[in-house]
């Protein structure tokens, strides 16, 4: 569509683009979905299990102690599932300024070397130094501005 073209062109009558799919704003349900509305699918599956679960989770136990490994991990999942995030910890050298940061880093990357700190977990850690210091360098810019405006007046 160029800047002399209608809004509609390029869509059919019932609101859909060329290819097939809908153009923005023109779905079949202008409306959309009420929210909390459920897929029908779910509905379905959630029906047919009705009043199935306490009998569902007594097999799936079941299987896991006669030995079943895909019911183990299902309820080893379910009681203690795998951590997501913990905290580390390792020495830092303090970070005030932006050169300080390099130190730190250092310091990561040792802790890696000695493997106090995974690569993963560092890498994340690295972006947090890295955030870390760009806040440190916009203080020290506008520390900096501020002086020259006050030379200045």
């Amino acid at each position: 569509m160029t800047d002399g073209e209608p809004a509609s062109a390029g869509r059919h009558q019932d609101g859909r683009n060329t290819n097939g799919t809908f153009a923005p704003g023109a779905s079949g349900n202008p409306a959309g979905k009420k929210p909390g509305t459920r897929n029908a699918a779910t509905r379905a599956i959630e029906a047919m299990l009705a009043g199935e679960h306490e009998g569902l989770t007594r097999k799936a136990i079941d299987m896991a102690l006669a030995g079943d490994t895909t019911a183990m991990r299902l309820c080893l999942d379910r009681i203690a599932p795998p951590r997501k995030d913990a905290p580390i910890t390792f020495d830092l050298p303090p970070i005030k300024t932006a050169a300080d940061t390099v130190s730190a880093s250092c310091a990561l990357l040792q802790a890696v070397s000695e493997g106090e700190v995974t690569p993963d977990e560092a890498g994340r850690v690295m972006a947090l130094l890295t955030a870390h210091k760009s806040l440190v360098e916009a203080g020290d810019l506008e520390a900096r501005i501020a002086a020259l405006e006050e030379k200045q007046a």
